[in-house]
């Protein structure tokens, strides 16, 4: 069996994500409290809203505590000649090769949030989807966009 990939993703990628988590748990606690102001209004049973708070409470701890962390440690890739080697996922553990005779086109995108901790994610296309290796520093996202996207070149005389 082939050996897990090397390289991980920046470290930062765990603040980042967990700023995003928190951010959508937001709106699922923004909803709890809704049901709390609805059951006093239209005074029905309070405990839809103590339902709704516990399963915010166990959700915000999953996504913007534990799983950051798991998810971080999980995620590796590697760039070789020919392919190249994806590994991430925390339950069911995916491992993806992208050969680089597929790959059509290799953008780097970049949101507020990765912004803020100067990361970029690398966008991999290929006619059939698209590969995504998240939140690397700037400088290492621009190199392995140029990186990959110079192997992924072929001559015309090749074909």
């Amino acid at each position: 069996m082939r050996q897990p990939p090397v390289n991980r993703i920046a470290p930062d990628a765990i603040k980042a994500w967990k700023i995003s988590a928190a951010l959508a748990e937001g709106v699922i606690w923004l909803v709890t409290i809704a049901l709390f102001v609805l059951a006093f209004i239209f005074e029905f049973s309070y405990w839809y809203g103590a339902g709704a708070a516990l399963i915010s409470m166990i959700t915000t701890v999953l996504f913007v505590f534990v799983l950051p962390k798991v998810r971080w440690r999980r995620w590796r890739y590697e760039v070789f000649e020919q392919e190249i080697y994806i590994q991430h996922g925390i339950l069911i553990v995916s491992r993806t090769l992208v050969p680089m005779i597929r790959v059509q086109h290799v953008d780097t995108k970049q949101g507020p949030i990765l912004k803020k901790y100067n990361l970029a994610s690398v966008e991999i296309s290929t006619a059939a989807t698209t590969h995504e290796i998240p939140a690397l520093l700037e400088e290492d996202a621009s190199e392995l966009r140029d990186r990959i996207s110079a192997l992924a070149r072929v001559d015309e005389d090749d074909v």
